[in-house]
């Protein structure tokens, strides 16, 4: 069982830029919805996403919080393209900025676009739930207990239709 740690945090400046080593465009869809998991009809979200040339297939745990079951298979682009188009809610479109964060971590900027753009969350998978993060001075406060933040809510609720009081971050 594969078993994903990952504290996500606004980013509050754009400092982070002169560190990026490389940049991935992303573009993901789910094949279920938030309601079904918030619901309990489903325990699970399940996504698509084309990764530039690669395509994956990912299961998480509906759990919020740091640490939830995560399952990825890399597929065929063409079926990734098939899924996309079953895709529920909108499709999420990023651009992934990866920052070397040292012993072997990284931070993945999501730096969002279409119904997200605007909206930029960084992200770091750790060790273990008690690993000490050391923070940069552009991230912000963390979200990774906020639901609206997770991309499988996004892709429902996207950063667009948000309020001037929801994106007062």
């Amino acid at each position: 069982m594969a078993t994903e740690i990952e504290r996500k945090y606004l980013v509050v400046d754009d400092s982070w830029r002169s560190a990026v080593s490389e940049s991935i465009v992303m573009a993901q869809g789910y094949l279920n919805d938030l309601q079904a998991v918030e619901s309990g009809a489903m325990k699970t979200s399940i996504r698509a996403r084309i990764e530039g040339d690669v395509a994956k297939l990912n299961i998480k745990s509906g759990e919020r919080g740091v640490e939830r079951q995560e399952f990825e298979y890399d597929i065929p682009v063409a079926d990734a393209h098939a899924l996309l188009s079953l895709a529920v809610g909108g499709l999420i479109e990023k651009t992934r900025h990866i920052i070397p964060a040292g012993n072997g971590l990284k931070w993945e900027v999501d730096e969002f676009a279409g119904d997200n753009a605007g909206l930029i969350v960084a992200e770091i998978e750790l060790p273990s739930a008690d690993h000490v993060v050391e923070m940069p001075s552009w991230a912000g406060r963390e979200v990774t207990d906020e639901i609206r933040f997770y991309n499988f809510s996004l892709a429902d609720y996207p950063y667009k239709d948000w309020s001037a009081a929801e994106k007062e971050l």
